[in-house]
């Protein structure tokens, strides 16, 4: 085994390899960035070196830089984590070329998998199914379109380099392919230097189901299948293992399959060979197509590890220092089921945009494995995937375990920031998924249920500003009857509602509240019995305040915001004028220009930040005045990139 590794990553899965690494007495490096100086990771890490700038591209993604840090700080190998370099074949060669230890597959066997098109040649020749297409070289678009008529809509195109869902377009009809695949190169041209793409046949009520394989270089197994169906926007959301419905033939075949697409490439380390499912009619032995390998760990890894028993990372390291496989087909098996769900600071109701903050407020309830790369104090950076953790639980049987995630996310406490919990909720209380009826469409099917705002009760808003104006923990003397300096009041933010709530202390264990706002006025007594408050029969909920801001822990988390009354008008809508930038990052492209007639929703401008393009859209229809941002401008929240003429 060896004595030191250096973790070529940051964030969840930085930690996630380190936690192993410690219990294996393993000493670990982590690099950091400059704005992880301050990082989870950095703290866990035996020693920390500084690699550079805040963007990937200056430190992260510099292979050079992580190489001399392993060297001169006496690390044996380097694990890559997932993302970054993780399936870089250049930056193995050069760490192999450097003397050290690459903790995953060989340069040869990921560039064999890099190319989509490439490998699912290579599959069928290792006797995998591969999805009827298009998968070879000839880019012409209109040999492409001959393609697509004769494989037959709906086809599906992609790049052949990347993933992620860029580069990705459905074609339902023939008169829609050209636009399609003008759109699916310019994003795979800008997403990864390579507009090629392949043509496949679009499965009907797909399902997303993986193989995890391990191999030695020469031999594989499996370690049986997850289910990543719930997906928004290709994006996984919730993963589970095994799959539901999943039949001993199917699961079999799967498996070997996987199996053989691993030993097809001398395939060492943990990979996941990836398939689309026909759930159209239930799962079949003959309904499984290979869509692609990831060869490096998976976000979704610990499902498979809670119903194996198996740790992947320790895998990685015992075989990666020339130890055999741990375990043969044979010796292993399925205990339960486990699901996992990526809690991220997105702003769901604005179409999932990235959020940033820093953390006020961040626990998770016991009986679940949470995979964090940030505390509480931390700040969910521009800079990288806005990931605040991986909420996972374990249960006997399907059922159980899902009742434990929606336990597990109803009590899973986040201030500071917007995050996708309700979403989650919503999704784990769902009634198809309940009954294992998933497939890739159900979000978007759906999506208005899923994102309903959570209810917000009389009961919600009084905790608020019971938080605001000090009256939770009250002390006073019972004997003091002079109450006329107890009339208060406070005014509120939630959402987009402003409300006054005005309270009457009656004593130290009873408060008379009024809550005014445009609809009207409600009343609430709240009492405190037996040392705990009663908000007209709800309980006081727990909150965490900081600043202006209070969050109320009920429907996942409520955010209010104290303000000046003073401040309600100016605070109030926003400015249809101004196209602002949502958050931190990088004008990759402006549109529009002085003088140009523009529709609510057009397009104006393309800002990429946390490793994702948002497209920046008018907000009414009018007339360009002035372009206040140029391609290649970084930017802060807030500045102001395209500005209409006044109506």
């Amino acid at each position: 085994m060896f004595n030191k590794i250096l973790i070529a990553n940051r964030g969840e899965i930085a930690c996630r390899v380190m936690e192993t690494a410690r219990a294996l007495g393993v000493k670990t490096v982590a690099v950091y960035s400059d704005a992880d100086r301050g990082a989870k990771h950095v703290a866990l890490a035996d020693e920390a070196i500084d690699i550079g700038g805040a963007a990937p591209a200056q430190s992260y993604l510099l292979g050079e830089r992580i190489i001399g840090a392993a060297k001169a700080t006496g690390a044996q190998a380097i694990h890559p984590g997932y993302g970054f370099l993780s399936e870089n074949p250049d930056f193995v060669d050069a760490v192999e070329a450097a003397g050290l230890i690459f903790i995953g597959p060989s340069a040869d066997a990921i560039r064999k998998m890099g190319l989509k098109d490439a490998a699912k040649v290579l599959m069928e020749k290792a006797g995998v199914p591969v999805v009827p297409g298009y998968h070879g070289t000839n880019q012409d678009a209109d040999f492409l379109k001959a393609e697509a008529d004769k494989i037959g809509y709906p086809v599906l195109i992609k790049a052949v380099a990347g993933g992620g869902g860029k580069g990705m377009r459905l074609v339902e009809a023939g008169k829609d392919f050209a636009d399609a695949l003008a759109s699916a190169q310019g994003e795979a041209t800008t997403a990864f230097g390579n507009p090629d793409v392949l043509i496949e046949k679009y499965i009907q009520q797909p399902r997303h189901i993986e193989i995890q394989v391990f191999g030695d270089g020469t031999h594989a197994v499996h370690l049986f299948e997850r289910d990543c169906s719930l997906q928004r926007r290709h994006q996984k959301v919730i993963e589970e293992a095994p799959a539901p419905g999943m039949t001993e033939e199917m699961r079999r075949a799967m498996g070997e399959a996987g199996v053989r697409a691993a030993e097809a490439i001398g395939y060492k380390g943990a990979g996941t060979v990836e398939f689309i499912v026909d759930g159209s009619n239930g799962l079949r032995a003959d309904g499984f197509w290979f869509m692609e390998m990831n060869t490096r760990l998976q976000v979704e890894h610990p499902v498979s590890e809670l119903i194996t028993g198996v740790d992947l990372v320790e895998w990685q390291l015992r075989v990666a220092a020339g130890e055999a496989l741990p375990k043969q087909q044979d010796e292993l098996s399925i205990n339960g089921h486990a699901f996992e769900a990526r809690l991220y600071a997105e702003d769901v109701p604005k179409g999932f945009l990235p959020a940033t903050g820093t953390l006020t407020h961040l626990q998770f309830p016991a009986g679940c494995r949470a995979d964090s790369g940030v505390r509480a104090g931390d700040t969910i950076s521009p800079w990288y995937d806005p990931m605040i953790s991986k909420v996972i639980v374990h249960g006997p049987t399907r059922e159980i375990a899902l009742a434990r995630l929606s336990q597990a996310l109803a009590a899973t406490e986040v201030g500071g920031t917007v995050t996708n919990l309700a979403f989650l909720g919503a999704l784990a209380a769902h009634e198809g998924f309940a009954k294992g009826e998933v497939d890739t469409g159900l979000i978007a099917r759906d999506l208005d249920g899923l994102v309903a705002a959570p209810e917000v009760r009389p009961a919600h808003r009084v905790a608020a500003a019971m938080q605001a104006l000090g009256l939770i923990e009250t002390n006073w003397d019972t004997g003091f009857t002079l109450w006329a300096d107890m009339h208060r009041s406070v005014h509120l933010r939630c959402g987009e509602e402003i409300f006054e709530a005005m309270v009457e202390v009656d004593g130290p264990n009873r408060q008379a509240w009024t809550l005014k706002d445009e609809a009207g006025a409600v009343e609430l007594i709240a009492e405190r019995i037996s040392g705990s408050w009663d908000l007209g029969g709800y309980r006081l909920p727990s909150l965490s305040h900081s600043g202006a801001s209070i969050t109320v822990y009920a429907g996942y988390g409520i955010g209010f915001e104290v303000i000046d009354p003073l401040d309600r008008d100016a605070s109030a809508g926003g400015d249809l004028n101004l196209i602002e930038a949502p958050m931190p990052g990088l004008v990759k492209a402006v549109f529009a220009k002085a003088g140009d007639a523009v529709k609510e929703g057009d397009r104006l401008a393309i800002l990429e930040a946390m490793k994702m393009e948002h497209s920046l859209l008018a907000a009414r229809d009018g007339v360009v005045a002035e372009v206040l941002a140029s391609d290649g401008d970084q930017v802060e929240a807030g500045a102001a990139l395209v500005r209409l003429e006044e109506e």
